[in-house]
């Protein structure tokens, strides 16, 4: 199982998979390498997984380092231990934002970047569910009752099968004896109190430093993340940007769905 250690120490988990143009895919927040199991089927070249520190089977650090600049920094490492001069970036959701601080501090280092339901302006509502369940257990005790939980409680997605929450699911939590566990750090949730309490920052020249970058844009059409504003903001900016706006889901699509399939293949088009 590949393993890293960054500058400070930290050792890092990251899958590496396929050959060709690489793809590094950043996943979610909370999330891992297994955020991207339902699209890796269907994107060319070689694609690279990483857990985040703190995520996933990576080792959890001090939470003060849970912070987009050490993130960017650590796939830049990443990089480097895996001798790769360029890549592009699949961003989900802080995964995108990472992407975003990439285009602003290596922008020699990419070849494309595309954002899964991410852009410049964050909607409060969304960092409010984000924040009333971050660094908790599910109160659910199994699989299949997180599960059900999901099927029923996450109205903003339609038409998902139970065989699809039973593999996110299992992708984000360890099921135990005493019942279902976070795979991530929950002190996760203290970093993110702490950035809070500082002024939000504006993104948007992250998002202008994507210039001359292949850059494609998913988003759930009932996403409370990513508003239907922000993204029409974004592609005034950049006409050139691929869009695609996924029917029956929110924050954030399984980007496995025709429209997003369809983008990603014309964004791997642009850069290949």
């Amino acid at each position: 199982m590949p393993f890293f250690q960054t500058s400070d120490g930290v050792n890092l988990h990251y899958l590496d998979e396929g050959t060709g143009t690489p793809i590094i895919a950043l996943p979610g927040l909370t999330r891992n390498a297994a955020d991207f199991d339902h699209v890796a089927p269907h994107l060319t070249g070689r694609l690279i997984r990483p857990d985040y520190r703190g995520r996933g089977q990576s080792d959890w650090a001090d939470h003060s380092t849970y912070t987009v600049p050490q993130e960017a920094r650590d796939i830049l490492e990443l990089m480097g231990h895996l001798k790769l001069e360029k890549a592009a970036l699949l961003g989900t959701s802080r995964g995108g934002i990472i992407a975003m601080m990439l285009a602003a501090t290596a922008h020699d280092r990419l070849l494309g970047v595309a954002l899964n339901d991410i852009g410049p302006v964050i909607e409060e509502a969304g960092l409010d569910v984000i924040m009333d369940y971050i660094g908790h257990n599910p109160a659910q005790k199994t699989y299949q009752e997180a599960a059900e939980a999901r099927a029923k409680l996450w109205t903003d997605f339609t038409d998902v099968p139970m065989e699809r929450w039973l593999a996110e699911v299992r992708g984000q939590y360890r099921e135990t004896e005493q019942g279902l566990v976070i795979r991530y750090d929950p002190k996760l949730r203290d970093a993110m109190i702490a950035a809070s309490a500082s002024p939000t920052p504006d993104l948007w020249p992250l998002f202008d430093a994507l210039v001359g970058l292949p850059l494609a844009l998913i988003r759930g059409a009932n996403s409370d993340l990513l508003s239907a504003q922000t993204a029409e903001a974004m592609r005034a900016r950049r006409p050139d940007m691929i869009c695609a706006n996924i029917p029956g889901r929110g924050h954030v699509p399984f980007l496995d769905e025709p429209q997003a399939l369809d983008a990603l293949r014309q964004w791997q088009e642009n850069y290949a």
